[in-house]
């Protein structure tokens, strides 16, 4: 039987992060005039603001992953972007760091404490805990998208058919488009 692999999990999920964001994206890419920045019932008041939310998030948390020391400086313009098309290309780029990140985990690197940088104070915590907090944070947040999508003229697009492999025939063109392979996914 084959040994329990954590990094394996967190690299999957990475890939699943990136996969839903893609997809995500893309429906909101065909909204009409008007429907991405219109006030909604949610957490945030708008498409637009949770998606911005999501990606100054990631900024935040991914850079601190890597060692960096951004800080709060990731969410000094509170929504950074007015157009989906340019929300998606940075929030890809974000999603591929994660990607890679995650791909060159280790246990002990799991295990390490990484610093984030925040206002006035420098808070440890362990590779893990920010990980499994960080994919947390973007499907509760994806999720609002989603919801507020049934209100427009776009359907909510299908975002949990890419873990196993018996979903492989509904997430081809994601795949593709990232530039990936199933044989990468199943790893």
């Amino acid at each position: 039987m084959p040994r329990f692999d954590p990094c394996r999990v967190f690299r999957k999920l990475s890939y699943n992060n990136a996969l839903a964001n893609y997809r995500l994206l893309a429906a909101c890419l065909s909204l009409r005039s008007g429907e991405f920045e219109a006030e909604r019932v949610s957490f945030f008041p708008s498409i637009k603001a949770t998606l911005n939310h999501i990606i100054t998030v990631d900024w935040f948390y991914v850079d601190a992953l890597e060692g960096g020391t951004l800080g709060s400086k990731a969410w000094e313009v509170e929504e950074p972007f007015d157009e989906v098309a340019a929300l998606a290309t940075e929030q890809r780029k974000v999603d591929q760091r994660l990607v890679t990140l995650c791909e060159a985990l280790t246990p002990e690197k799991l295990m390490s404490v990484i610093d984030l940088q925040r206002t006035g104070r420098i808070q440890r915590e362990r590779m893990e805990d920010v990980l499994s907090h960080l994919f947390q944070h973007q499907t509760h947040h994806r999720g609002q998208v989603h919801a507020m999508l049934a209100g427009t003229s776009v359907e909510p697009p299908q975002l949990d058919e890419f873990i196993v492999d018996d979903d492989a025939k509904f997430r081809g063109g994601e795949v593709a488009a990232l530039g990936w392979s199933e044989e990468k996914l199943m790893l």
